[in-house]
């Protein structure tokens, strides 16, 4: 039986995610990373309410098994510049670094399509380079989920991701080839996805959107 950390429990994949590390019976015990605790309660719950300005007072929390981080923030949620990189650029790689220092194998990461150190936008440019981060740290098992729009239902509104969405559901019948990997994917079957390759010996790091989907997922 094995012991999962999860951040980002409350978002669109991590809902997903915190209800299926529940029903899955390789895990006996889900530390949960929280700023306010949640409704959800289970026997299986650990809730650890956090200060994720100051993560190295959590350093003995962050021990386990499975290390699944789901953080994520706008630019609308997060205006102030410095804000929104450290929690879409520095907090992940923190986190790893503290999981990677307490001897967790496994790291788990919810990056996005097209994510390059390199981009002009901040957003693919610091998935970019958290993803190249994670890679330095060596981990066992690094899983790094590069999902495209992301379908469910979201707390918050996002007209320009809806609007999104549907267009791109329309021409997905036109996304082949290097395309594909432009197609929308429903966030559950992403969760889903993120236990499937963290529990077996898939000889693979990196999943884009369509190989996501093709996952023989139950």
């Amino acid at each position: 039986m094995k012991t999962a950390l999860l951040f980002g429990s409350s978002g669109l994949i991590g809902g997903h995610l915190l209800n299926k590390l529940i029903q899955n019976n390789d895990y006996n015990k889900i530390k949960i990373f929280v700023r306010t605790e949640p409704e959800i309660k289970d026997s299986k719950i650990e809730i650890i309410k956090a200060d994720f300005n100051n993560l190295k007072n959590h350093i003995e929390d962050i021990k386990g098994d499975d290390c699944f981080f789901c953080i994520g923030t706008t630019k609308q949620n997060s205006p102030d510049k410095n804000e929104y990189k450290r929690i879409e650029r520095d907090l992940p790689v923190e986190i790893a670094q503290i999981a990677k220092a307490n001897s967790i194998d496994s790291f788990v990461y919810v990056s996005s399509g097209f994510a390059d150190p390199k981009n002009s936008g901040a957003y693919l440019r610091y998935k970019g380079e958290v993803e190249e981060e994670l890679k330095k740290l060596n981990f066992t098992k690094l899983v790094i989920m590069r999902p495209s729009f992301l379908m469910g239902n979201r707390k918050e509104k996002r007209f320009g991701e809806k609007i999104g969405i549907f267009l791109f559901k329309l021409l997905s019948p036109l996304f082949l080839g290097p395309l594909k990997k432009m197609k929308p994917i429903h966030s559950e079957k992403v969760a889903k996805a993120m236990i499937k390759v963290a529990n077996e010996d898939i000889q693979k790091s990196v999943f884009e959107s369509n190989e996501i989907a093709n996952l023989n997922i139950n």
